[in-house]
């Protein structure tokens, strides 16, 4: 379905120069629209997916939160409007993250088309995470106040109209949409939970709508969590940082196997992002190859091993020539520059 061993990125760039960040997201196999918070805060990952949520205050680091009285005034409203999109299908192209909080996005769309590029990526953060870290102006969390399960319920249904939004615009490009949910909040995820355990059916209902929409979809996580029942939600593509989390995915044995068998394939950040010397990758690939079969290392994707946003532009290119020298080895070419 993807293409074998091809690069890709995860989320945001570095650069304030629109330009230079297309540029360098359009080098890749897989080009991913750049997120760039460094050029305007609204492009950090909890206001650019929850843009249009009434109340939502964001600050100039991107920490958000809610503000309950505005919140109340306008939720009806937005569930108007969500349900004209998700039950009716009518003004999903509302939901698609405006010029203002995805600078990048239209002219990245016209890039694609132009080139006519077999597959383009967007991420976005899921709701797991959004839910997990948004609080109200007072500080509460979300499932502390009298609002919060309709709270939580609208971020749901946001994310998906979104999703559905930019998959469906993806298509008219050409391209095939492939779709990941941003999704670090999973760490906390806790199967103890009744909450997390319908947070995670939740996001099986994302998997479903955007697969059945025509989308390749994958989820980011850069930390840890419980990959078992996260393997089981239908995922295309699941990403993770090879180096912290390789061990622990293949640990969760026949989750890994059946996910392998519905043709999933693993999305591997082989170049550490606090990258400090070509060894440091040289010793993720030389696990990745010990570790992963010959078959299952070719099929995957190659990417950094998080978003770049908080790194510099020379250190991300410097990642990027490293994930295409890693690339080049593990096709058996030449590994060294």
């Amino acid at each position: 379905m993807l293409p074998a061993l091809a690069t890709s990125g995860i989320g945001s760039l570095p650069h304030t120069q629109l330009e230079l960040a297309l540029q360098q997201a359009l080098l890749l196999d897989i080009p991913a629209a750049p997120q760039l918070p460094r050029r305007d805060a609204a492009e950090y990952m909890v206001p650019q997916a929850l843009e249009g949520l009434h109340g939502l205050r964001a600050d100039a680091e991107g920490n958000a939160s809610l503000d309950l009285g505005d919140w109340r005034r306008g939720a009806a409203t937005l569930d108007a409007r969500l349900d004209h999109a998700l039950e009716r299908d009518d003004g999903m192209q509302r939901f698609l993250p405006s010029t203002g909080a995805w600078q990048a996005l239209r002219p990245f769309l016209w890039e694609v088309e132009q080139r006519k590029l077999p597959f383009a990526k967007v991420q976005i953060a899921g709701p797991f995470t959004l839910r997990w870290v948004l609080r109200t102006t007072q500080g509460e969390p979300l499932a502390a106040t009298g609002d919060g399960k309709a709270i939580e319920r609208q971020i749901f249904r946001l994310v998906l109209a979104r999703a559905l939004a930019l998959s469906r615009r993806l298509r008219e490009t050409g391209a095939r949409p492939v779709i990941f949910l941003d999704e670090p909040g999973l760490y906390a995820f806790d199967r103890r939970d009744p909450q997390h355990l319908v947070s995670l059916q939740e996001l099986r209902v994302v998997v479903l709508a955007l697969r059945r929409d025509g989308a390749v979809v994958g989820v980011h996580c850069c930390g840890n969590t419980e990959w078992a029942p996260l393997l089981g939600l239908g995922w295309d593509v699941v990403s993770i940082d090879a180096r912290l989390s390789l061990e622990a995915v293949l640990a969760t044995g026949p989750a890994f196997e059946r996910f392998q068998a519905a043709g999933g394939v693993l999305s591997l950040g082989i170049v550490p992002t606090d990258l400090s010397a070509p060894d440091d990758v040289d010793a993720v690939l030389q696990d990745a190859r010990a570790r992963l079969g010959r078959e299952v290392l070719a099929r995957s994707l190659l990417t950094p091993a998080c978003g770049l946003a908080m790194r510099s532009v020379p250190d991300a290119e410097r990642i990027f020539a490293e994930l295409r020298r890693a690339q080049q080895q593990l096709r058996g070419g030449d590994s060294r520059p």
